[in-house]
């Protein structure tokens, strides 16, 4: 038995390898060439390896373990051995001791830096800013939040300094944000810098304080070229003594937070890595080979997801790389999964970061990760925590200073992926349900009373209906024009649907019902009509659990208009004849007002005639009972538009005077805008001058008003009344401006209100191809839409260009036309 144990213990690392891999084979259950194959090695290789005769390159064993799903990791060690046999011990007993340095002999410089790392990638800018900044100031503190590579950064550089400061190359860990310890103190940093530096200890101060031993270091590195890296500082308070005085030495600082106390020290703050820097580092630090072999190459989907859970921090892209590195059986779609298992090892260091808030700061920041949208600023952030905003500014600073939190912009604030991530563990953890549903509920509260009030400084309309839901936060964005409420809502766009989206998974009916309602301008004038159906169809749904009349009716009146605007005519006509009623037995005469007009758009479209002409003059009556002289104007200023249409130029001219002769004070409200293009249109002929002049202030309005449909609508118009003058070629340049502003809208729907004046125009020009091709295009979307008279105006027009060269053709179009003019009305309008 002892000779056995003998034998075991002098065995061959190679022969002890090969038995290991012939049980490989044996659990594989195929014969050497199968495996051979199938492991992409050679047949008569993979005998020499199995029989002890040659030792397998590393990549064959990993090929070996990879096929059979096995941890390649337990044989690296003897394979290790087998490669590099230790030579023969010496034949007599005595050690050979290398070979002491002749006395007096200086000790070679101290050089402490920890292993360069082999992959370090991307940071160009931020390595030239540390050059920088060590070559003139000769320090440097390099901050940013946990895991984003400072350390790296550091030491990278600090190895590219160290032929230029051959003294000493000294790191030392303060431990500012190491877990289970407390940060260095500078009194213990100090002795330990000194004794690296070989100081003498009869010359190192054993007493008063950190003054001495901070004046006896700044006097050792006078005299010497070193270069020291101050590791993980918590504070200015902990580094100030550490750092070099007068001389050539230079230190590089890394810390979690901003040192504000070093006034003197230039900053280098540190963000995540682009999108093409850290696939770049997952490909290196895992050891794929790249191409289309590689494991990243095979599953780009399942990649593309480590690098999102990741967030683009170094850390944890080295962390999810060396589990590929070490496990080759895995594929990239396992990693995925464990990787989405539950915590990870940066909620371990973003605890370590969050330690140093104080108990009002850290709740605050467990709050934060409960906000539904992206980015925010300080007064969700005071409605969230329930705090004053000026508490909510200073808590967001110190944050910020700590790195928690970012700031993409002025005024804006974000928290990275991962530290929302913990934000919500540490919240589920620390705060009960009922405190985080109600901060939840005052974030939705904030929304929809700071989108109503972003709103009325937009809308040229009153709302119908105050705003019900929540309760109004303490303080609200101030708004000093429409143009700051847009931009307003431009910023906070993606948390409003957001929010939107929150509401409605928490059964917030009434704020589900209000919250639309108040972007209507803004998505009319940035993000287009369509998305809004969407919004307004949950909100009715809310609005019949509120069981509220008044409620209900205006939103079947806001889903009819948004129906109306996305073409869907039969669907706005069923909406506006469901909200009747209720408008009615509610007896308010605004949300009447207003029910009236939309009707009356609808069925001017539809291609009525008196019908809508009597719905515009109806709803101007309501306004003025409401005591509402906006929407008063505005009727009157529809009405003369629907009187242009219907060939009574000047009757629409005298209206659209009426309506450009009332006070207002903002030169593009909305019934001016209406007015200005009718009145342009309706004196085209007779007075082209002024009528330019109208539309061209209508156009300039629309532009710096920012609704791109009245800027199309403006366009369209003066191509109208420019054709009209005879100026043809402009007219079709400023046609084509208007449709492709809708095609950048994607507002297919809206051109068949401008199809028929520009076709005309292209006819009329001597283009009539164009114009065929343009009626064509009308006469396919019109019935599709259910504008009626659309579809009248576009046989009439292929009527018109086909008369010279196709008269049966022509004849048949125009008689289709007549007969859907006959269909809608009695009272035909011209054509």
């Amino acid at each position: 038995m002892v000779a056995q144990q003998h034998r075991a213990a002098k065995a061959d690392p190679q022969d002890e390898l090969a038995a290991r891999l012939r049980m490989l084979q044996e659990v594989s259950g195929r014969g050497v060439r199968a495996l051979a194959r199938d492991a992409g090695l050679s047949s008569s290789s993979l005998s020499r390896y199995l029989s002890g005769q040659t030792v397998p390159p590393w990549t064959a064993v990993i090929a070996l373990c990879r096929l059979l799903k096995r941890d390649p990791r337990p044989l690296r060690p003897l394979w290790e051995r087998a490669s590099n046999p230790l030579p023969a011990p010496p034949k007599t007993s005595r050690q050979v001791q290398p070979p002491a340095p002749p006395a007096g002999a200086p000790r070679p410089p101290r050089n402490d830096l920890p292993r360069d790392v082999p992959d370090f990638t991307g940071r160009e800018a931020e390595m030239e800013a540390v050059l920088a900044a060590v070559e003139t100031g000769r320090v440097v503190a390099v901050d940013g939040m946990a895991g984003v590579g400072k350390t790296c950064l550091a030491v990278h550089a600090a190895h590219r300094l160290a032929a230029g400061y051959p003294d000493a190359q000294l790191y030392v860990d303060l431990h500012g944000f190491t877990a289970g310890r407390e940060p260095l103190d500078p009194d213990a940093a100090l002795r330990t810098l000194l004794a690296a530096l070989d100081v003498p200890s009869e010359k190192i101060p054993q007493e008063g304080g950190i003054e001495p031993l901070a004046a006896c270091w700044r006097s050792e590195l006078a005299h010497r070229r070193a270069v020291v890296v101050l590791d993980n500082a918590a504070d200015a308070d902990q580094v100030r003594p550490l750092l070099p005085g007068a001389g050539p030495s230079v230190a590089l600082i890394t810390s979690r937070n901003r040192l504000l106390g070093l006034e003197e020290v230039p900053p280098v703050s540190l963000d995540v890595l682009t999108p093409r820097e850290s696939a770049e580092l997952l490909a290196r630090a895992s050891g794929d080979p790249g191409g289309p072999d590689g494991r990243l190459a095979r599953e780009p989907e399942a990649a593309a997801e480590v690098l999102r859970l990741c967030g683009r921090l170094p850390l944890a892209l080295r962390l999810a790389a060396a589990r590929l590195r070490h496990r080759p059986g895995w594929t990239v779609g396992i990693l995925v999964e464990r990787m989405a298992e539950g915590a990870t090892e940066f909620d371990t260091a973003f605890a370590m970061s969050v330690r140093q808030l104080d108990r009002a700061q850290h709740r605050f920041f467990r709050l934060l990760g409960l906000l539904p949208g992206a980015t925010f600023d300080e007064y969700v952030a005071a409605a969230l925590a329930g705090v004053p905003v000026r508490a909510a500014r200073a808590t967001l600073e110190n944050l910020l200073d700590a790195h928690l939190v970012q700031q993409p912009a002025a005024g804006r604030y974000r928290l990275h992926d991962l530290v929302r991530l913990h934000a919500r563990r540490a919240g589920a953890e620390h705060d009960p349900p009922a405190e985080r549903e109600k901060a939840l509920g005052r974030v939705l509260d904030y929304y929809v009373h700071a989108a109503a009030a972003a709103d009325a400084a937009v809308s040229y309309l009153p709302p119908v209906l105050e705003v019900s839901a929540g309760r109004p936060p303490a303080e609200l964005p101030a708004f000093a024009g429409k143009h700051a409420a847009l931009g307003w809502f431009g910023a906070e766009y993606a948390n409003l649907m957001a929010v939107f989206e929150a509401a409605v998974a928490a059964g917030a009916d009434a704020h589900v019902c209000e919250l639309p309602r108040h972007m209507r301008a803004f998505f009319a004038r940035r993000c287009g009509t369509t998305h809004l159906n969407v919004l307004f169809e949950h909100s009715l749904a809310a609005a019949r659990r509120l069981d509220d009349p008044l409620q209900l009716a205006e939103a079947h009146s806001d889903l009819g208009f948004a129906r109306y605007n996305a073409g869907r005519m039969a669907e706005a006509d069923a909406a506006y004849q469901a909200a009747e009623p209720l408008v009615s037995r509610a007896g308010d005469a605004r949300a009447e007002a207003e029910l009236t007009m939309r009707r009356g758009y609808l069925r001017w479209d539809e291609g009525r005639v008196e019908e809508p002409l009597d719905l515009f003059r109806r709803a101007g009556r309501l306004y003025a009972d409401a005591g509402c002289p906006t929407g008063t104007a505005h009727a009157i200023a529809y009405e003369a538009w629907a009187k242009l249409q219907l060939g009574h130029r000047e009757e629409a001219a005298r209206l659209a005077r009426t309506v450009l002769d009332l006070p207002h004070t903002d030169p593009a409200w909305p019934p001016v805008l209406t007015a200005r293009i009718t009145l342009g249109v309706a004196i085209a002929q007779e007075e082209p001058d002024e009528a330019m002049a109208h539309l061209e202030r209508a156009l300039a309005l629309a532009r710096e008003d920012g609704h791109r449909h009245n800027e199309a609508w403006c366009l369209n118009c003066l191509g109208v009344a420019l054709r009209q003058a005879g100026r043809y070629e402009e007219a079709l340049a400023a046609h084509r401006q208007a449709f492709a502003l809708l095609d950048e809208l994607f507002e297919e729907h809206w051109k068949i209100h401008f199809l028929y004046g520009h076709a005309e125009t292209c006819r009329l020009a001597g283009l009539p191809e164009e114009a065929l091709r343009l009626h064509r295009e009308a006469l396919e979307l019109a019935p599709r839409l259910g504008y009626r008279y659309a579809e009248a105006l576009a046989r009439e027009g292929i009527a018109a260009v086909l008369d010279g060269t196709d008269p049966g053709a022509a004849a048949e179009h125009r008689a289709a036309g007549q007969a859907i003019r006959r269909e809608l009305e009695p009272d035909a309008r011209p054509a």
